[in-house]
């Protein structure tokens, strides 16, 4: 249940760190996904059918895996933080960072005094219900991963800036978004986007931070390294679920007998 005393800083070494986003809130993905190689997964509770109801399992059922599980929630408030890591989330995803205020909100959220305001309750899974709560208590800031997200043209002006908040560890552009925001929707090879793309990964290196960006399509994760991103998702379980299906459709009606 404790976060990984390497992984984070890994990521900051701007290793080739991979995952996937867990978006149908099934703690049978999750499982499934936690043990197939991957460095990291994200258990989506902004976009995804997960969310309170379900996240608890969902972290247990990461448990059994080699995973580090990370929870995106649905909006930078506080109170949202303190659940999820207490439910034993090894860090956490922060849609729509637009500001360098916004970046410390979510950092000071992310960490216990005297390094932020997470309230403090020692019987929680994240420190295994006390029984290693000293530790986690004194590590938890050394160990959890917050990962801003970078999803609009403000967000972009304002890189430089929130890159070098302390405690924001990933700026991770969500190219669905950014890619709408900037008026050139899924147009991934688009001059603009490339653009705020180089800026992100620039300014992630400049502050000794790590870049990361989402990818639907395996063809384009060799492009997205050259630019420089090292912590790379590609896919989601409900898109593989749809595309494994499609392909079985497809292989059955091309046996299907002619009439």
């Amino acid at each position: 249940m404790n976060p990984s005393p390497t992984f984070k800083k890994r990521v900051l070494a701007r290793e080739w760190v991979t995952g996937t986003f867990l978006n149908l809130g099934s703690p049978v993905t999750v499982e499934i996904a936690a043990s197939c190689g991957l460095d990291w997964i994200l258990i989506d509770h902004e976009h995804g059918s997960g969310g309170e109801d379900t996240m608890f399992n969902q972290l247990r059922a990461a448990g059994g895996g080699t995973a580090a599980p990370i929870v995106r929630i649905p909006a930078n408030d506080g109170w949202r933080f303190k659940r999820v890591l207490d439910a034993g989330a090894h860090g956490v995803m922060v849609p729509l960072v637009n500001t360098a205020a916004e970046a410390r909100a979510a950092a000071k959220a992310m960490h216990y005094p005297p390094h932020g305001v997470r309230g403090i309750a020692k019987f929680q899974r994240g420190a295994a219900y006390g029984a290693h709560f000293d530790e986690y208590f004194q590590h938890a800031h050394e160990r959890l991963l917050l990962i801003a997200q970078i999803e609009t043209p403000t967000a972009v002006a304002n890189i430089e800036e929130i890159a070098a908040v302390d405690g924001v560890d990933v700026l991770f552009v969500g190219p669905t978004d950014l890619t709408y925001n900037l008026g050139v929707p899924d147009q991934f090879n688009h001059p603009d986007y490339v653009a705020a793309q180089k800026r992100v990964v620039a300014a992630a290196k400049a502050a000794g931070k790590a870049a990361g960006i989402l990818v639907l399509n395996a063809a384009l994760v060799d492009s997205c390294r050259e630019v420089g991103f090292s912590f790379m998702a590609l896919g989601s379980d409900g898109g593989s679920v749809r595309s494994g299906l499609l392909a079985t459709v497809e292989a059955l009606r091309k046996a299907a007998p002619a009439r």
